[in-house]
């Protein structure tokens, strides 16, 4: 399995040996990401020209692209350089005139001489009542007329290729496509009605009406297939490799646990219950748990973590829970706190500002096992952290954490459990295309007595109406966050907008009423800010998006956003998030800049209509696409040269459950369908997995 199979070595050679391709046109090529043939196999045609052979142009509704048979007439050539050259010729029923630029007049003579018959193709357009071909695409003898495809395909282009080119080369490329063995479940094959790889391959490169350039075409949906199976393969060999990793079964006898949910003020929702249930299981079972929690903005994550920290506690270990920041850690702190109190378990919190003999003594017990529960920063990470005995890490916010992190935190404790959180309710396609190598709980209803939060959309125009009404509820003892815009990814202008907002806010609303947060400031100044707003001695809270994640002030009852239309719907429903979290009834203003795009209004009228978050997502999904969603640097979204993430989720939702059966029936891939799929992942260039396979 070290090296590329033969079969695939053609597709993988140099473009320069496919027909018509030199060494400039290879160079052009890989502006479009083709470097070998095998990417102009995934390089599809997006659209087709109809080139069926008409008898006439007189009933067509010009402009249009027709093929039709004429007698060549009278040639008139232009009076001035480079000026229109015009043939005019007679089809069955009408005539119109073949225009050419910058011709040369004796080439033209030649070729379409007076009286002679020609199958033509083109354009042809209207001009002052004329009708026009002007630069025929074809001009060939009535015995050629074959050779003009009826449906010609359109491929994405670049500076310097030509369709002509595109349609040579893969062409080429087609032909050396080896006879493959079938990497998909039969079943799978026969119940889709999908062809072959080769036979896909050559029917989406040669469309014969536009319903063949459809996704839902077979032989495009099952290259999407091809290409989503790779990829959760890929997924599933990490998933089993983490899995093949001996864990520690931690069962616990559930008397923390009970003992916590005795002192709730409320029952668990439904779908907390079964959380919680999925996560015991997990955790007594005898693999590592590798699973994301996934839920809204306060759908009770918090409550089904600390069961998973209690369930390690109540086996005998110990738990860990780190947050991205040390604010949000302090926060989490002060969440568990009580709940510790009521389970009588000793929690402790451990961040970057632990230094010399209060850090010493932290570390001395966590070593010996004093401190049950740990809530930190990176911190956690250092080498000189060691634990007792761990049992359990729960992760938040997994933006910040990639896959190499929860391997680092692995390394911690023998077989340690990882559950990530997120609060970032994620569109099932991405969640699969992002998280298929973990198992996934869904929280998907709210805790009783949530209050709804008022979204009202105002343009920026009204900006001191705005300011005058939070005069008035400042009056009343509520507090405010007002999020400054995101400029152009310039922190330098961000930060100015902040500081004039604050600027003019304190001048309207008196000293000492206003704080403000930016990404710039150093981090003991930015606790501070925060601090005083959460202890209430501040009023408002002018920020840049730094408040976005978790904070938690319950007096607070109104979010002003401004430039609301500038922030991606996902962000906004995390900003809105953070009201509406005491008894009072919260409001958020997305302030706009009139004149709304009509996206940019649809966008925000969706959040004024809804505060489910997952509808909010697969909106978002579906009007900027999967790259944009979650920010495409740090996405780890794969790239998809034919499927379409949005619109063929379910397709991948049956790649994820095909390629995790694949392996557990055959972890080595080395029955004849294994192979098949080894060399799926050599097409795919998925070497991780190759990796993955060789090392497993």
């Amino acid at each position: 399995m070290t090296g590329r199979p033969e079969a695939l070595f053609a597709l993988f050679s140099g473009l320069e040996t496919l027909t018509g391709v030199g060494p400039k046109t290879a160079q052009m090529l890989a502006n479009l990401g083709v470097v070998a043939p095998r990417d102009l196999l995934f390089t599809l045609p997006y659209s087709g020209i109809d080139r069926r052979l008409l008898a006439t142009v007189k009933d067509v509704v010009l402009p249009a692209t027709v093929t039709v048979a004429v007698s060549i007439g009278k040639h008139y050539p232009s009076r001035t350089k480079g000026g229109a050259y015009r043939i005019h010729v007679e089809d069955a029923e009408t005539s119109f005139q073949l225009v050419y630029f910058h011709a040369r007049a004796d080439y033209l003579e030649r070729t379409l001489p007076t009286g002679a018959r020609r199958v033509v193709s083109g354009r042809v357009e209207l001009f002052d009542g004329i009708a026009q071909m002007v630069h025929p695409d074809h001009t060939v003898t009535e015995e050629e007329a074959g050779d003009i495809p009826a449906f010609e395909p359109v491929y994405p282009l670049t500076a310097g290729i030509t369709q002509k080119t595109m349609i040579k080369a893969t062409r080429s490329a087609l032909e050396r496509v080896p006879e493959m063995a079938e990497w998909i479940d039969p079943a799978q094959v026969q119940r889709a009605k999908w062809p072959d790889f080769a036979t896909a391959l050559h029917k989406a490169h040669s469309p014969e009406r536009q319903e063949d350039l459809a996704a839902t075409a077979p032989a495009r949906e099952r290259l999407a297939y091809d290409e989503f199976l790779a990829h959760q393969l890929t997924l599933a060999l990490a998933r089993a490799r983490e899995r093949r990793k001996p864990g520690r079964a931690s069962t616990g006898d559930g008397r923390l646990q009970a003992r916590v949910m005795a002192r709730l003020p409320y029952a668990a929702t439904a779908a907390q219950t079964r959380a919680i249930a999925e996560i015991t299981a997990d955790m007594a079972g005898p693999q590592r748990m590798n699973r994301l929690l996934q839920g809204d903005v306060g759908a009770g994550k918090t409550l089904v973590a600390f069961m998973a920290l209690l369930c390690a506690v109540e086996a005998g270990g110990q738990g860990v829970m780190m947050a991205p920041t040390e604010i949000l850690a302090r926060q989490h702190l002060e969440g568990l706190q009580p709940l510790a109190e009521d389970a009588g378990v000793v929690l402790d919190l451990l961040t970057g500002r632990d230094k010399g003999a209060e850090r010493r003594a932290k570390l001395a017990a966590l070593a010996r096992g004093d401190i049950q529960v740990l809530v930190g920063t990176h911190a956690v990470f250092q080498a000189d952290v060691e634990f007792h005995d761990l049992r359990i890490a729960v992760v938040d916010e997994q933006h910040r954490f990639g896959v190499r992190q929860r391997l680092e935190l692995g390394r911690k404790g023998q077989g340690v459990d990882v559950l990530v959180m997120t609060a970032t309710p994620i569109p099932r396609s991405l969640s699969l295309a992002q998280y298929g190598d973990m198992d996934v709980s869904v929280l998907d209803e709210k805790p009783p007595g949530r209050k709804p939060i008022k979204t009202a959309l105002i343009s920026t125009d009204r900006m001191d109406e705005v300011i005058t009404r939070l005069r008035a509820v400042i009056g009343e003892g509520r507090q405010c966050y007002w999020v400054c815009p995101l400029v152009e990814e310039s922190e330098q202008l961000d930060l100015t907008a902040a500081e004039e907002r604050f600027k003019r806010l304190r001048a309207a609303l008196g000293e000492g009423v206003v704080g403000l947060v930016h990404g710039q400031m150093p981090p003991a100044e930015k606790d501070a800010a925060m601090a005083a707003f959460q202890a209430g001695d501040t009023a408002i809270l002018v920020a840049t998006t730094v408040i976005e994640v978790g904070v938690n002030v319950p007096n607070a009852t109104i979010m002003v956003i401004e430039r609301a239309e500038t922030f991606g719907l996902a962000q906004l429903h995390q900003l809105r998030g953070r009201v509406g979290r005491g008894d009072a009834a919260s409001t958020c203003l997305l302030l706009f800049q009139a004149p709304l795009s009509d996206a940019g209004r649809k966008r925000l009228e969706v959040l004024r209509e809804t505060e489910d978050g997952f509808v909010i997502a697969e909106t978002d999904l579906a009007m900027r696409g999967a790259g944009d969603v979650i920010g495409t640097a740090q996405s780890g979204v794969p790239r998809f040269k034919v499927a379409d993430l949005e619109r063929q989720a379910a397709l991948m939702a049956v790649a994820q459950s095909d390629a995790r059966k694949l392996l557990a029936d055959d972890a080595a891939l080395n029955s004849p369908r294994g192979q098949a799929a080894r060399l799926l992942l050599w097409l795919m260039r998925q070497n991780e997995a190759i990796r993955l396979i060789s090392v497993g």
